[in-house]
């Protein structure tokens, strides 16, 4: 699986602290912390029909995230969305949208690891894309990772950062294996997500996820729970190891950019019947109906 250029984005508008720009035009200073450390936070968005899908929910993320990062300033819900408005105005954009939120700690006087060398307010980068969901409805094939998922006592998988070189040494494995994303353990040996996403699996019409003990709240994560809830589908956090999703009847992976995709192969074990199952199904679509009605209006 590998994500191809949209030549919809080729003119793109970028909004970087306010200031409208040319995708070939926009620049980020070398002092900026997320340059020198990856020292940001950042969400992914997606825009259906002129409303973004938990918006507020993506904001309040934002906002924990920065202040456990200790940020000591940190733009209002109100900035944003502002922002937000003004970029998807300036390339008229209304549908099939994927947005990426960055917020850096700023530029520093001089380049350095100490976050007192940043005294000039934060930087917000807004990257609105047309892009569809990126996983194939076919179904995924994943590999279990080597590299694990830190605990919280090395760095909080809920602090959602911007340094994001676990899960990309995760996905070089799966790459170099010809998987579409990697599995990553924790360090007892228990699934934290993938890569890119989070973890379901399914037995006997029931669900099953990851606690959040190694990966982030997800949004989308969340959004599935409340489903079940509403449906009353029994779903359960539990630590979950890759027995359990190797004897499963259904997997399935869950995130903004994805929304929600099955997985019918992991370590050359076939899930299930090795075909997206029932309840993915439901879920997909369940989701879609939501995605359909809800959401904060952002294009008039």
């Amino acid at each position: 699986m590998l994500q191809q250029f949209n030549a919809k984005n080729r003119d793109l508008i970028v909004n970087i602290n306010g200031r409208l720009v040319h995708r070939d035009e926009a620049g980020i200073s070398p002092f900026d912390s997320v340059v020198q450390g990856g020292d940001a936070v950042w969400e992914g968005l997606r825009l259906y029909n002129g409303r973004i899908f938990k918006l507020y929910e993506h904001l309040d993320r934002l906002h924990r995230s920065a202040v456990a990062l200790s940020f000591p300033e940190i733009p209002s819900r109100e900035k944003i969305i502002e922002e937000i408005k003004r970029t998807l105005a300036a390339n008229k954009m209304r549908d099939g949208v994927h947005i990426r939120l960055t917020l850096t700690r700023g530029v520093k006087i001089t380049s350095g690891m100490d976050p007192r060398l940043n005294q000039t307010g934060p930087t917000l980068i807004i990257l609105a894309e047309y892009k569809a969901p990126v996983y194939s409805k076919s179904g995924l094939k994943l590999i279990t990772a080597t590299v694990r998922r830190p605990p919280p006592d090395v760095l909080d998988a809920r602090i959602h950062h911007a340094n994001l070189l676990n899960s990309i040494l995760a996905k070089i494995e799966a790459n170099n294996a010809g998987a579409d994303d990697a599995l990553m353990l924790d360090t007892r040996g228990f699934v934290a997500e993938t890569n890119a996403t989070h973890v379901f699996i399914v037995r006997k019409g029931e669900l099953a996820t990851s606690c959040v003990v190694a990966c982030p709240e997800g949004i989308t994560r969340a959004t599935v729970i409340e489903i079940c809830a509403a449906e009353k589908i029994r779903c359960v956090e539990t630590d979950l190891s890759p027995v359990d999703a190797y004897g499963a009847d259904e997997v399935f992976c869950t995130g903004t950019m994805g929304e929600l995709a099955g997985v019918t192969k992991i370590d050359n074990r076939t899930i299930g019947d090795g075909r997206i199952g029932p309840m993915t199904k439901r879920l997909s679509e369940l989701y879609a109906r939501r995605t359909a009605d809800e959401g904060v209006h952002v294009v008039d």
